[in-house]
């Protein structure tokens, strides 16, 4: 029994409470709690964090702390080390999750950052050193992709960094290209939000890649217009990827958050 004083007993009974008991005991005596590790979400070129809103609720309701941070776009090294500083400011074991761009970017910051137990890749791509997004795959042997000078336009910017020019994908092509399993009022929603992708982080080279070291898995989407699904598979069979494949447009981590957070799960699970 916990015994308060006089007045907060007085009080207590005023407003209904009664009598007040607090057992010492732990209510679940014999067992142990694993910690479960933070995710990490890095999302892709013309994409924002909300792309993971399915993914998150999904991981959330499932007991695990996620991070969802903004991913600059503006060059791969300094993306990179964006991302590395956020896992690095987390305290414990990380599961880091890259979609489309982002996996280059997991890619290059999982290396920095030591807490990193297993690396995700959503519809990713698998650079290896030297390689950078835009040359990791011959288009002539992994065909299918419709991103190209038809479907993507450049706009010059300036900024207090300087000048440089952003890709998009037009408005007009979005859909077809990111999100053909959507409904068409969403991925039009999608297109006029997208964020753009600087020329310096699509050709940026990558670096020594942590999936040579750091245990991955690799969701390929075989309905994607924007990364080739026989890439991906190359990719993945290169890094020695553990392969989920899910029929889903590149835009599956709006369109299939399950699949995306089951492989997270397992991930996790399988790198204890």
């Amino acid at each position: 029994m916990l015994h308060l004083p006089s007045a907060w007993r007085g009080a207590a009974v005023a407003l209904g409470l009664g009598a007040i008991t607090m057992s010492t005991t732990p209510a679940m005596a014999g067992t142990t709690t694993r910690t479960l590790p933070t995710v990490v979400l890095v999302h892709g070129a013309f994409a924002d964090a909300s792309s993971w809103d399915g993914v998150i609720a999904q991981l959330q309701r499932r007991g695990y702390p996620v991070v969802a941070p903004a991913n600059p776009l503006r060059s791969l090294s300094g993306d990179a080390a964006y991302i590395a500083s956020v896992v690095k400011g987390i305290s414990g074991k990380v599961v880091l999750v890259g979609h489309s761009y982002g996996g280059t970017v997991i890619t290059n910051a999982a290396r920095h950052a030591t807490n990193v137990k297993a690396l995700v890749y959503v519809a990713a791509f698998l650079p290896d050193k030297g390689e950078s997004t835009q040359t990791v795959l011959d288009p002539k042997k992994y065909p299918g992709s419709l991103l190209g000078p038809a479907t993507l336009e450049q706009r010059p910017y300036t900024d207090t960094a300087g000048k440089g020019v952003d890709l998009y994908i037009k408005q007009s092509s979005f859909p077809k290209v990111f999100a053909a399993d959507l409904p068409i009022a969403k991925a039009r929603r999608m297109a006029a939000a997208q964020r753009p992708f600087g020329v310096a982080a699509y050709s940026g080279p990558s670096g020594a890649p942590a999936w040579k070291k750091i245990p991955a898995w690799a969701v390929i989407s075989t309905q994607d217009k924007a990364i080739s699904p026989a890439g991906q598979r190359w990719m993945a069979k290169r890094a020695k990827a553990h392969v989920i494949e899910v029929k889903s447009s590149h835009a599956i981590s709006v369109s299939h958050p399950v699949a995306i957070a089951d492989t997270v799960v397992q991930a996790d699970r399988r790198t204890r």
